[in-house]
C-alpha cells in the first residue's frame, strides 16, 4: 500500500512525494483513513514511527475547503515542548506547501507581539504549548469557539510535565462538537482515563505494543563507577568514531558540566536544556541539524519531537529516572527504518532504575564490550566508592592516582577528599594515615610540664592542651575583690540591674501595667486632657498635639474638675454677655507660664497648682 491508497488529495500526495516518502508506516496506514472520516482517534505507537505525519496529512485535506477568521483558529494542536511544537510546524510547511493554509506557532521565548499579529490575520492551524496558549487567551487575543479539530500530541509527556490541568482547561473552552485526535507513545491507566475524558467513541489504533523499542536500534550497557563516567564516555566516542549523537543527562546542571568537559577534551559539542533562552536553544539545535556540531548534550527536553533522521547514536550518560523516557531517548536514532545505536552508562547505584527500564521494555540491555573500556568497567555488584551523588568524597581510586598513597591522599602530610559518602568513602576519602593522626590531648598538668620555658611563646610542637591553657591565661579578665556585702549575699542592686532605669534599681520587678506612670518629673508635667469632642490633647511647647486611640489613665486630666463639659447653651449665653467661658487651668498652663523663670521648680507628680485665676497661654474654654 502506498499513500495514494489512503485517500489523500493530489496536492498532499505531491508534497509527500517531494519529501521522498513512498510507503506509509503502520501508524500512518491505519490512522489517515480514520481521520479523513472525521472520527476521534486514540493512537499509540512508539517514537520514530511517523505519528506526526499521521495526523498532519489528513488535517491539511480537511482544512483545505474552509476559510479562517481573525483570532479564531480552525484547528488546534497542543504539544508539551517547544521543540516538538516547532517540529510539527515544519511538517505542516513540508506537506501543505501546495495548499493556501495559514499557520501560527505559539511557544514561549518568542515575541508576543509577533504572535498576536499572526493571530489577527487569521490562522487555519494553530500549534501551541499549553502555557503560551493560555497567556494569549487571558489577554483576549484569541477565541477558541471555532476550533473544529483538536490534536493532543505526546499526552504521556504532558502528564509527566504537569500540563494536564492546563489541557483540561483548554478543552473546556472548545466547542463540544469537534474531532479530537489523541496520540501517545505509552498507554497506562492514567492516559486511558484522560483519553476517555477528551474523546467520544474513538477508534483505537496501536501500531506497536506500548513502551517498546524499535527493532532497528542496537542497545548496549556499560557499568562504571561514577567518577569514571566521563572517561568512559570519551573512550566510547573515540572507539566507535561517533560524529553525530545525542547525549542525554538527567539534570540541567550536568548538561552544562558535561558540555564543558567534552569541549575541553577537543570534542565538537553543543548544549541544550530548558533553562536556556529560546533563541539560544534554536541556535544550538540549528548547528546540530546543519552538521556544524557533532554532539548534542541535552536534557529530556530533546527526547521528544526532534526528528533528525541522520542521527546514528544516542548515549544515556545517566539512566533516566522515568523508565518511559528511555524509550523516547533512544527513539531519536534508528528512525525511518535506519539502523541506530543506543548506549547507556550506569553505576552500581543505578540498579533500581535499570530494573525499571528492563521491566518496561521486557528485555535486558546487553552489555557493551569494548577493549578500550578495560580497567574502568565494573560489575553490577561492585561498590561505587566516592559516589558524588551521595557525598563529596574524592578518596579511593582518585586519591591513589593523584597522591599514590594507599589511603587515598597525598604522600606527605596533605589531606585527601572529604569523603562524606559511604563508609568506604569515609575511610579512603579523608587522606590521613596513622602517622598523620591527631596527637592525644594531655592533661593540663602534663602540658605545663612539657611547655617551653620561654613565657608567652607557643611552638608548633607544643601540645594542644598547653596552647589552650596559655590562651585562657592570657585572655582571662582580672578578678576584682568582692565586698563583704556581696559575699553575704547583699550585693549592690546596681551591679545586677544595670539594664533597668535608676528609679527601678533595687526594686523587685513588677508585672507590666500599661496604666502605671513610668515617666520622669519633666514628662509628668506635660499632662493631657480630652476636649469637648472627646479627642485627647496634649500641650507640648507652643503646640497642641491631638491624638486618638488608647490613652493611659495617668495621662488623662479632667479640665472641668468633675463638672463636665459646658453645654452649647452655656457657651451661647457667655458669648451674648461678652464674657469668656473659663475652664480650670491645668498643669501644663502653669508650667508654660513659668518656663522663663531661671529657678523653675518641678512640681510633684500628683500635685496640681492652684492657679485657676491666672491667665493661660491657651484658652481652654474655647476648646
Amino acid at each position: 500500500m502506498d499513500f495514494a491508497d489512503l485517500g489523500l488529495s493530489p496536492e498532499t500526495l505531491k508534497a509527500v512525494t517531494d519529501a521522498g516518502y513512498l510507503t506509509p508506516t503502520p501508524i500512518q496506514e491505519q490512522a489517515i483513513p480514520v481521520v479523513l472520516m472525521g472520527r476521534d482517534v486514540l493512537g499509540v505507537a512508539q517514537t520514530g514511527t511517523g505519528k506526526t505525519a499521521a495526523f498532519t496529512m489528513p488535517m491539511i485535506d480537511i482544512l483545505a475547503g474552509g476559510r479562517s477568521k481573525a483570532r479564531m483558529p480552525r484547528s488546534l494542536i497542543i504539544a508539551p515542548t517547544r521543540e516538538l511544537a516547532a517540529q510539527i510546524s515544519d511538517n505542516f510547511v513540508k506537506y501543505g506547501k501546495y495548499h493556501p493554509l495559514s499557520m501560527a506557532l505559539l511557544i514561549g521565548g518568542e515575541s508576543m507581539s509577533d504572535q498576536e499579529k499572526s493571530l489577527d490575520r487569521g490562522v487555519d492551524v494553530l500549534i501551541a504549548t499549553p502555557g503560551r496558549l493560555l497567556d494569549h487567551f487571558e489577554r483576549g487575543r484569541i477565541l477558541l469557539n471555532d476550533v473544529k479539530v483538536l490534536v493532543i500530541d505526546e499526552a504521556d509527556r504532558m502528564l509527566d510535565m504537569g500540563f494536564i490541568p492546563d489541557v483540561e482547561r483548554i478543552a473546556s473552552l472548545l466547542p463540544k462538537i469537534r474531532q479530537t485526535l489523541f496520540f501517545s507513545a505509552t498507554m497506562d491507566k492514567e492516559i486511558k482515563k484522560l483519553a476517555d475524558k477528551f474523546l467520544m467513541n474513538p477508534k483505537e489504533i496501536a501500531a506497536s505494543p506500548p513502551a517498546t523499542t524499535a527493532s532497528t536500534i542496537e542497545q548496549g550497557l556499560v557499568m562504571v563507577k561514577t567518577l569514571d563516567k566521563r572517561e568512559a564516555l570519551r573512550r566510547i566516542l573515540r572507539a566507535k568514531n561517533i560524529h553525530n549523537a545525542f547525549i542525554f543527562c538527567n539534570r540541567k546542571k550536568d548538561v552544562d558540566i558535561l558540555y564543558k568537559s567534552l569541549t575541553k577534551h577537543g570534542f565538537n559539542a553543543v548544549a541544550l536544556h530548558g533553562d536556556m533562552p529560546q533563541s539560544k536553544r534554536n541556535e544550538m539545535l540549528a548547528k546540530f541539524k546543519a552538521g556544524e556540531a557533532e554532539l548534542l548534550v541535552c536534557s529530556d527536553v530533546a527526547a521528544r519531537g526532534l526528528d533528525i533522521s541522520a542521527v546514528g547514536h544516542v548515549i544515556n550518560f545517566d539512566v533516566p529516572v522515568n523508565a518511559e523516557d528511555y524509550v523516547h531517548r533512544i527513539g531519536r536514532t534508528g528512525r525511518a527504518g535506519l539502523t541506530g545505536h543506543a548506549y547507556t552508562l550506569a553505576t552500581p547505584g543505578d540498579d533500581k532504575l535499570l530494573s525499571a527500564v528492563t521491566k518496561m521494555i521486557k528485555n535486558p540491555i546487553p552489555p557493551l564490550v569494548l577493549p578500550e573500556l578495560e580497567g574502568i568497567a565494573v560489575g553490577a555488584d561492585a561498590s561505587d566508592e566516592g559516589d558524588t551523588r551521595r557525598g563529596r568524597g574524592r578518596g579511593g581510586d582518585r586519591g591513589k592516582e593523584r597522591g599514590g598513597r594507599e589511603n587515598g591522599g597525598r604522600e606527605s602530610g596533605g589531606r585527601g577528599g572529604r569523603g562524606r559518602g559511604r563508609e568506604s568513602g569515609r575511610e579512603s576519602g579523608r587522606g590521613r594515615s596513622e602517622r598523620d593522626a591527631a596527637p592525644a590531648v594531655l592533661p593540663v598538668e602534663a602540658a605545663v610540664e612539657h611547655a617551653p620555658e620561654v613565657a608567652g611563646v607557643i611552638t608548633p610542637e607544643q601540645p594542644v592542651a598547653a596552647f589552650v591553657a596559655h590562651e585562657a591565661d592570657s585572655f582571662a579578665a582580672p578578678v576584682e575583690p568582692v565586698a563583704a556585702e556581696a559575699a553575704s549575699g547583699e550585693a549592690d542592686a546596681s551591679q545586677t540591674d544595670d539594664y533597668r532605669p535608676k528609679r527601678e534599681r533595687g526594686r523587685k520587678p513588677e508585672r507590666f501595667d500599661r496604666n502605671r506612670d513610668i515617666r520622669g518629673p519633666e514628662d509628668r508635667a506635660k499632662k493631657t486632657r480630652r476636649n469637648p469632642h472627646g479627642i485627647a490633647e496634649m500641650e507640648y511647647g507652643d503646640n497642641v498635639l491631638a491624638f486618638g486611640g488608647y490613652t493611659p489613665e495617668f495621662m488623662l486630666v479632667d479640665p472641668y474638675n468633675g463638672k463636665g463639659a459646658p453645654s452649647t447653651r452655656e457657651i451661647d449665653e457667655a458669648a451674648e454677655s461678652d464674657e469668656e467661658f473659663e475652664a480650670p487651668v491645668t498643669q501644663s498652663d502653669s508650667t508654660q507660664s513659668s518656663s522663663d523663670d531661671a529657678s523653675s521648680h518641678t512640681p510633684e507628680p500628683d500635685a496640681l497648682p492652684a492657679a485657676a485665676g491666672s491667665e493661660s497661654s491657651h484658652d481652654d474654654g474655647a476648646l
